[in-house]
């Protein structure tokens, strides 16, 4: 994958036109209104940014896939593979964070499932079960296996993946984004430790979150 650009490409739709309505707002001479719409395109911009991140190096750690706040950590099961327990840590993003999503541990991509379903305000419990989602279940070369969930939220409207099953992938690679406000999930088998709080604040490819034991 390639998504280097200082400034995600899926914001372009965004930011051209209204870089060009601002322009003509402008030669218009329509002053109030260009200076309205030049702050819409800059916050814009801004939200769509993608950093470079360092990303700790110790093969055990499991890193956070979003930059946002810890909302909940659980013991839980999920859809996705009836039967099974695991650890949930649940980080919400709100629209002024770093929307850009990373790889939490280097592996091979099992599965990738795209689920349709509501837009629930994403800080509510029940969004993770009935809002639009996408899964992706990384497998470690030890065999140990992650689970991150992708979720739409109230003003997000579309949830880009860009990683494939059976792609090699490396911790802190970008893998995706939300658009405008979401939720993301990691699902850490049990024993994992946790290294992260409710409350905390993380950051995308850089916080560990958990470590494989």
């Amino acid at each position: 994958m390639n998504h280097i650009s200082y400034i995600a490409g899926e914001g372009l739709p965004f930011i051209i036109p209204l870089g060009i309505a601002t322009l003509l707002a402008f030669l218009a001479g329509f002053k109030a209104i260009s200076l309205i719409l030049l702050g819409v395109t800059l916050f814009v911009l801004w939200f769509f940014r993608n950093p470079q991140r360092n990303t700790p190096e110790k093969n055990s750690l499991v890193i956070s896939p979003a930059d946002g706040r810890v909302i909940r950590i659980e013991e839980t099961t999920s859809d996705e593979q009836p039967g099974r327990t695991f650890q949930k840590i649940s980080i919400f993003m709100n629209v002024f964070n770093v929307h850009v999503n990373r790889i939490p541990c280097s592996g091979e991509v099992r599965f990738v499932r795209y689920r349709e379903g509501k837009f629930l305000s994403a800080n509510l419990d029940k969004a993770s079960k009935l809002n639009e989602r996408n899964t992706v279940l990384l497998q470690t070369a030890e065999g140990r296996e992650i689970m991150t969930v992708q979720i739409a939220g109230l003003i997000a409207r579309r949830i880009v993946c860009w990683v494939k099953e059976g792609m090699q992938v490396t911790r802190g690679e970008r893998f995706g984004l939300i658009r405008f406000g979401s939720r993301v999930e990691v699902f850490l088998p049990l024993g994992s430790t946790i290294l992260v709080r409710v409350g905390e604040k993380v950051r995308a490819g850089e916080t560990p979150i958990g470590e494989l034991t």
